[in-house]
């Protein structure tokens, strides 16, 4: 089959009426919203209150293990099995002899990075604005691998290139669903971002899941709309809760995944009945769906915040230090210095480090350095102070229930 060859097909607007897809959000003076709302409001406590128990440096250093946890469990959704330990490998341009591996690995480094670049205030405009979107799109399929652009045409065997940044240029179908024409879906989009782009941040909260599923329904990409979609709900959650990135409702979607599908699926619906809303797709599928995004947030901040509680971390982390240093892994006295860190919030300048651990500067010095060749300290120069690090080859141990063993 050559991939050389397009499908050369009219993009045509079939002139499906922007109607089709309503509720766009769930109503504010629905039957349903009071519960959502007090889910809405107990997530912005529970998020606020995590973030804020931990040191800003914990914040950073956490965030950037949990970009890899996030971007792991988005693509294992779409079937994509990338351990975060080879993902990290990746990340330090360690990558697999094994083509198909290594392809797996570059998409993993693209979704990061573009999360980085979201995370680090890259984006000028709403999330949620077409401009975004499609640069979301772009960024990302952009640093993908060759054989990693191409889709099935619906109208032929002959496969077509993915475009970065670039709305389809086919009808499709989607399972069951076959979203609007290809020619309806600049409409459809700009629709969206109107009704997703301006409003307060509570009402936000409550509307990250109907946002979510309303672009899988356009389906505005020949390919990748769902880490698009879920880069998309990271963003809204990033900037409505400022959840500094340390937890990742993508975990949780993954770990629930025929549950998120179904009631993705089941939202595609029509109305049910006359007390299903007021528009053509059911509400009720909605709210059911928008109950499950909420919740599966808060059992994922949760899940975080257990993970972090200092003392069973403190716990954790020396418990490995010492059974390193019986193994002859680390010197002795890495430990102490581990505790000195944590108890400093992540980080610790270096001229306090013999009176620490009470000994010599070339006794300290090897204990620094083996600690940053295990990759549980890094420092941005030999002078600087040392931070932190979570490895994701240490999860296991350092906080279980991460992602699973390797």
């Amino acid at each position: 089959m050559e991939k050389n060859k397009q499908d050369i097909v009219a993009v045509v607007d079939q002139g499906e009426s922007l109607g089709i897809v309503e509720p766009w959000r769930i109503a504010g003076d629905s039957r349903f919203r009071e519960p959502l709302n007090d889910l809405a409001v107990r997530l912005a406590q529970k998020s606020a209150g995590f973030r804020q128990g931990l040191p800003q440096k914990i914040v950073s250093i956490l965030a950037s293990l949990v970009r890899g946890m996030n971007c792991y469990y988005s693509n294992l959704i779409e079937g994509h099995d990338t351990h975060p330990v080879d993902i990290e490998r990746a990340l330090n341009d360690d990558f697999s002899s094994n083509s198909s591996m290594r392809d797996l690995q570059l998409e993993a480094k693209a979704h990061i990075e573009v999360q980085r670049w979201i995370d680090n205030g890259g984006l000028q405009q709403p999330v949620t604005s077409v401009a975004s979107l499609l640069e979301i799109h772009h960024r990302f399929c952009l640093l993908l691998p060759d054989d990693l652009l191409w889709a099935q045409s619906p109208q032929s065997d002959t496969p077509v290139r993915v475009v970065p940044g670039s709305l389809r240029e086919h009808d499709v179908q989607v399972g069951r669903h076959i979203p609007i024409s290809a020619g309806a879906v600049p409409r459809f989009l700009e629709r969206f971002a109107d009704t997703y782009s301006h409003i307060g941040q509570a009402e936000m909260i409550v509307c990250v899941a109907a946002a979510h599923h309303r672009l899988l329904w356009i389906h505005p990409f020949l390919d990748a709309n769902g880490r698009v979609a879920r880069l998309m709900s990271h963003t809204m959650l990033l900037q409505t809760l400022d959840t500094g990135s340390i937890w990742s409702v993508s975990r949780g979607l993954a770990r629930n995944e025929q549950q998120y599908k179904s009631l993705l699926a089941n939202c595609d619906q029509p109305r049910r009945n006359e007390l299903d809303g007021r528009g053509n797709l059911s509400e009720e599928a909605l709210v059911e769906f928008t109950r499950f995004f909420l919740e599966t947030c808060l059992d994922q901040v949760a899940f975080m915040e257990s993970l972090m509680q200092p003392d069973k971390l403190t716990s954790r982390i020396l418990s490995w230090a010492s059974e390193s240093v019986r193994r002859g892994h680390l010197p002795k006295k890495s430990g102490r210095l581990l505790e000195a860190i944590l108890f400093r919030g992540g980080e610790l300048n270096r001229g306090e480090i013999p009176e620490i651990l009470d000994v010599g500067t070339r006794q300290s010095r090897r204990v620094v350095s083996a600690l940053i060749k295990e990759e549980v300290l890094v420092a941005t120069s030999s002078r600087a102070p040392l931070i932190l690090n979570f490895p994701a080859r240490l999860a296991g141990l350092w906080m279980p229930g991460l992602f699973p063993e390797k």
